[in-house]
């Protein structure tokens, strides 16, 4: 697969967000990702724009290589990433969410601003029809020759 990349600056504001879905949906189609891999995508995308909502810029990066979908999104304030420990809250965190939709997530820091790198496996809508119809799951790694990434945050 060859490198691609997209790199996409807005308004940290929430009326911006949907170009970011825009964005991402006309990469996910341009892979010929699955349904189910571009919401996972978006539903990261999202749940991290949601920490901003000021006049300042996000950032949004999304590369692709080696059969992997990259997105890196900042800057945040490193304070808005943390867990609360405290917190029993039943309302899923920002941690959870990213472990259930991506492959990996890291947090970089910069300086005084936090960056949020994500990775998720590319499986094609043609990759996931042939594994369904040998009897294959597309979230079993074995299928597609893939080994399962824990996620590191």
């Amino acid at each position: 697969m060859t490198q691609d990349e997209i790199r996409l600056v807005i308004p940290a504001e929430e009326d911006f967000r949907p170009i970011a879905h825009l964005v991402t949906g006309g990469l996910a189609l341009r892979l010929d990702l699955t349904y189910d891999d571009l919401e996972d995508l978006q539903v990261a995308v999202e749940a991290l724009l949601g920490l901003r909502d000021d006049e300042h810029e996000v950032v949004i990066v999304l590369s692709t290589g080696d059969d992997v979908l990259r997105a890196e999104l900042g800057p945040f304030d490193p304070a808005a990433l943390e867990e609360d420990p405290e917190s029993a809250s039943p309302e899923l965190d920002l941690r959870r969410v990213l472990d259930t939709v991506t492959d990996s997530h890291e947090v970089d820091l910069r300086g005084d601003e936090a960056w949020v790198q994500l990775s998720k496996r590319i499986v094609t809508m043609a990759e996931s029809t042939a594994g369904e119809a040998a009897g294959a799951r597309p979230e079993d790694p074995a299928a597609f020759g893939g080994g399962g990434a824990g996620a590191a945050g």
